[in-house]
């Protein structure tokens, strides 16, 4: 029999007056960091898949016979398909439960990937290429939002209230590790055409693998009994639900700021090989940029998600993670205008992810804390769309902003940029001016989220009523 560490017990008997469960059984099962394992393995899948051709930005454009928009749109199908997709997800995963909406993301991510290799295939048309690799992009870009909206829930369903951060971040903070690979893999592997093949089967292997674990070891979306107090108790319909988050002025202020600093991680991300290319840096170094801010906010994130976890100091380490990270990105602005500064540029983006990415467990904690009793996925939902489409905005913008490179740069033999004037060549472009926007951008989102963000611990605060309420009822009946 699976073992369970019991929290308290009872008879399950009701308080009327508080809609708790007064006196319950709770439980955590051994089975929950399976759950987690899967969720997490599916978030790196997706995450490869979606940022997979940026480091490889031009020779994707050569592979597809595409200029820079049609590569871009390899990553910003994603974004945009998030948005209608990502309300779907909300009703789905908080409706139809965990399960079903794990199922449905591994299946699309799947076939998806599959469709990616398709592309490749020798003999096919070359005009058929680049529509059958968006059209596996876009599957995949369907079930970011099943892949993305999870953590929090699975967190909420399945864990004690000293676990839901760390399991938070576990399983999101496994889709920048997607993106980690994906910086490291692709320019790694990709060095003729001829591989494009295996890099797309090397791509699918893992989205397979979750497949397999999902479809046969996912049996349930909720344990036989309840980790916690919020947890026994059932979530408000979605309508409902979003009638009273539009009174919740705290996680709007949240679901802005948060929704910045998402796109902004975004744009980078896409980004990066176009914004340091001109400067002489080879797409492998842009990769490792790429790899570095991740690595570092893997590390951060699971600083933070351990510390907050005992401390429950949600907002007060948001609000200085948010400040440092503003400063890296700006230091990272300043070198990266720069040739032959491939160290302080390593430290600036490492710098940028630890702090970054360690907001993104914890702002979805936050959600939750700010909305409860409303659905864990429709809080975590629309902070997360809120990043996409601010994603699909600065990325659009920072395009317009760049200019052209004085004549005689635009071709420069660096490793990312051939010596041609082919019309489907990216062109390199100064990347000066969007990134001083962004950094003033992101000093705007510092401020606002110091001044006028003020943390509402809904959800804390009813589990210790609740407790409350038992150690008064248990001293009521030995009385």
């Amino acid at each position: 029999m699976e073992s369970a560490s019991i929290q308290s017990a009872g008879d399950n008997r009701s308080d009327t007056s508080t809609g708790y469960l007064v006196d319950t059984e709770y439980k955590v099962y051994k089975r929950r960091w399976f759950y987690v394992l899967v969720v997490a393995l599916l978030n790196i899948s997706n995450a490869a898949i979606w940022i997979s051709f940026s480091p490889i930005a031009y020779k994707t454009a050569t592979f597809y016979n595409v200029g820079s928009m049609g590569v871009n749109w390899l990553s910003l199908v994603y974004l945009v398909a998030s948005i209608p997709c990502g309300l779907a997800a909300t009703w789905l995963i908080d409706t139809m439960g965990l399960r079903t909406s794990i199922l449905l993301g591994t299946w699309l991510n799947l076939i998806g990937s599959i469709l990616r290799v398709v592309s490749t295939l020798t003999g096919l048309n070359d005009d058929a290429r680049y529509p059958i690799v968006i059209t596996g992009q876009s599957l995949a870009a369907v079930a970011q939002p099943l892949v993305m909206f999870t953590p929090t829930k699975l967190a909420g369903l399945w864990f004690s209230d000293n676990q839901r951060a760390t399991a938070n971040t576990l399983a999101s903070m496994a889709n920048p590790v997607g993106i980690l690979l994906a910086n490291v893999l692709s320019p790694a592997l990709l060095k003729e055409e001829s591989d494009m093949k295996l890099l797309m089967l090397i791509y699918t292997a893992p989205a397979a693998l979750v497949t397999l674990l999902a479809t046969f070891g996912v049996c349930s979306s909720v344990p036989p009994t309840p980790p916690t107090a919020s947890a026994a108790e059932s979530s408000e319909p979605f309508c409902k639900g979003l009638k009273r988050m539009r009174k919740m002025k705290s996680y709007w202020i949240l679901c802005f700021v948060f929704g910045g600093g998402l796109g902004l991680v975004t744009t980078l991300s896409t980004l990066f090989e176009q914004i340091l290319c001109p400067r002489n840096y080879t797409d492998s170094f842009s990769g490792l940029c790429g790899a570095l801010m991740i690595a570092g906010g893997i590390v951060g994130a699971g600083i933070a998600g351990a510390y907050v976890d005992k401390t429950k100091k949600f907002e007060e380490v948001a609000k200085l993670a948010w400040a440092l990270a503003a400063l890296s990105l700006i230091a990272f602005t300043e070198v990266s205008r720069l040739r032959g500064m491939e160290v302080a540029i390593a430290v600036t983006v490492t710098l940028f992810g630890f702090f970054g990415f360690s907001l993104y467990p914890i702002s979805l904690e936050l959600g939750v804390e700010c909305t409860y009793p409303v659905a864990e996925a429709t809080s975590a939902g629309f902070l997360i769309i809120s990043g996409q489409i601010q994603g699909i905005v600065f990325i659009i913008v920072m395009g317009l902003l760049a200019q052209d490179l004085p004549s005689g740069q635009q071709f420069l033999p660096n490793g990312c940029v051939q010596n041609s004037t082919s019309v489907d060549q990216i062109i390199p472009q100064d990347y000066t001016v969007p990134n001083l926007s962004a950094s003033g951008l992101t000093v705007f989102f510092v401020i606002v989220f110091l001044m006028f963000f003020k943390a509402d611990y809904r959800r804390l605060r009813a589990e210790q009523k609740i407790e409350a309420e038992k150690i008064l009822t248990f001293s009521s009946r030995n009385i």
